[in-house]
């Protein structure tokens, strides 16, 4: 899979065989808590945030708004959002951008022109009572941000969930299921999320 680049390739490397006269097959895996779908916590980037073990299940399990942005070709902006068509109330949403069509080759080489969320946008959610936002992709800020879309999601407390594929996934109203590992006062986590569809 793709990594941010600096964070090192992914490591899976035998621990133990059976074929080799180990009791029992066990892998070791290598890689950083922001590797594949994973969830910030606000010490990601603010060294006095709340960490990974402070954030509820509740925040992460409950109704969800998927919402289609593939059209654009450029980062999201409040404008785009406000135009989304987003019910009010709305606490969980997830963005679908050109960049699950990335998913298609798991094994890509990490694409720096990927679609994220530009500060205005990030001001967006945060104004809207937005608690946790979703992106198809390793960030939810633009690969040549300054850090301020995270510094405004994570200042907020909202709950930052990266690395989605939604390539299968319409638009429209889901109950989602959100659950990192759990690793205690840790900067984020991988998460396995799965997505229901509301009746």
């Amino acid at each position: 899979m793709p990594v941010w680049p600096g964070d090192g390739d992914v490591i899976a490397e035998p621990a133990s065989r059976i074929a080799e006269g180990g009791h029992s097959n066990v892998t070791k895996l290598r890689h950083t808590s922001h590797t594949g779908t994973h969830l910030d916590a606000p010490w990601h980037f603010i060294d006095t945030g709340k960490k990974l073990h402070t954030i509820l299940l509740d925040r992460l399990i409950g109704p969800c708004v998927v919402i289609d942005l593939s059209a654009l070709d450029r980062n999201i902006e409040a404008a785009d959002l406000e135009q989304a068509g987003i019910p009010a109330g709305t606490k969980r949403l997830l963005l679908k951008t050109r960049n699950s069509a990335l998913w298609d080759q798991p094994r890509h080489t990490f694409h720096t022109g990927f679609v994220g969320v530009n500060p205005s946008g990030a001001h967006w959610l945060v104004d809207h009572g937005i608690d946790l936002v979703g992106i198809d992709y390793l960030s939810i800020e633009p690969y040549d941000g300054n850090d301020e879309t995270h510094l405004t999601l994570l200042g907020a407390e909202l709950v930052i969930v990266e690395g989605l594929d939604l390539r299968a996934v319409e638009p429209g109203d889901y109950r989602l299921i959100c659950l990192p590992l759990r690793l205690g006062e840790m900067d984020g986590a991988p998460c396995r999320v799965v997505l229901e569809r509301e009746s």
